[in-house]
């Protein structure tokens, strides 16, 4: 692995950009403790004359929203034929969409809260209120608002009261033209990450998430000392076991492959429902793959150079 040059890819323009920097500088960090050659690039105007003229043996995709979790980046590597760490252009693309990673997850018969995804244009043209009225007739309250893209929880919002629906909606809408709103359930909420090994995906133990504020927001994930995390999560046994199944089978279902998160909640029976998929999981001080790789006796660095020697053996 010491001959190995690897660039980590991280910035971008996504509203994510200052994560992605925090991720893209950890990830350097525990690459070169295991002897990697690390180039961190930001992806600028000058990343392709890199890409083309210096051409690494892997790259590292660490950019979190936008370019870097919808396809974009992930075509100009393949177009490129430069082997890079996780899923392909057409997996980001299906996993990143909630609506459609959601889709996916309930024609396989796993659980996912039932939803409606509508654009801005809808409330414009047909009347907010009375859209906002048939929304809470179908689905009822609480409601979970998202943009229907996107991670690190911008513009997500829980809504309680009929009142605040409006303004949650104009908070959604200010991270993309059209937003998820599901119902909410209540329950206990967790991570799993799934990890490709030599024998398939594996779930690593499920994280359990727990926010001061009772909301796992961006402030509540990127702020040192506003969450507390349990690992192994504190559910049933049998619960740990769905929630490892759920995670493996996203995985499989969209597609994806080296490294994914999924997000769940636990009921209060022990049923596991899925909310959504990162392909770029956050490697900050608060981000839980971190986490869980620490509380397993893991090596960040040492499960990031097999992931890139899977993905150099893939172009071979």
């Amino acid at each position: 692995m010491s001959e190995r040059t690897v660039a980590v890819l991280s910035g971008g323009l996504s509203h994510e950009r200052d994560v992605s920097l925090r991720s893209g500088r950890r990830l350097s960090t525990a690459l070169r403790s295991v002897g990697i050659s690390v180039d961190e690039w930001d992806t600028d105007a000058s990343l392709m004359t890199r890409l083309t003229e210096q051409r690494p043996d892997a790259v590292v995709v660490a950019l979190h929203g936008g370019e870097g979790e919808n396809g974009s980046i992930q075509t100009v590597l393949e177009l490129l034929d430069l082997p890079f760490v996780g899923a392909d252009s057409h997996a980001c693309r299906r996993a990143l969409d909630k609506p459609t990673a959601k889709a996916e997850i309930a024609r396989s018969g796993l659980l996912t809260p039932e939803w409606v995804v509508l654009p801005h244009t809808m409330f414009r043209e047909l009347g907010a209120q009375a859209l906002l009225d048939t929304i809470i007739a179908r689905l009822g309250l609480p409601l979970m608002l998202k943009p229907d893209q996107g991670g690190s929880a911008l513009g997500a919002q829980v809504v309680r009261d009929k009142a605040d629906l409006p303004a949650a909606m104009v908070g959604a809408l200010a991270y993309g033209d059209t937003v998820l709103v599901e119902q909410l359930i209540e329950g206990i909420e967790v991570a799993v990450t799934v990890i490709d090994g030599p024998d398939g995906p594996r779930a690593l133990p499920a994280v359990e998430i727990v926010p001061e504020g009772g909301v796992y927001d961006y402030t509540a994930r990127y702020t040192a000392g506003f969450t507390n995390f349990h690992t192994p999560a504190r559910i049933d046994p049998k619960a740990a076991e769905a929630a490892a199944d759920l995670a493996v089978s996203a995985h499989r279902l969209l597609g994806l492959r080296d490294i994914s998160r999924t997000d769940a909640i636990v009921d209060a029976d022990g049923a596991v429902h899925f909310l959504e998929v990162s392909v770029s999981p956050g490697l900050t001080e608060t981000s839980l793959l971190p986490v869980v790789i620490e509380a397993a006796g893991g090596s960040l660095g040492a499960i990031y150079a097999d992931l890139i020697e899977r993905a150099i053996s893939r172009a071979r």
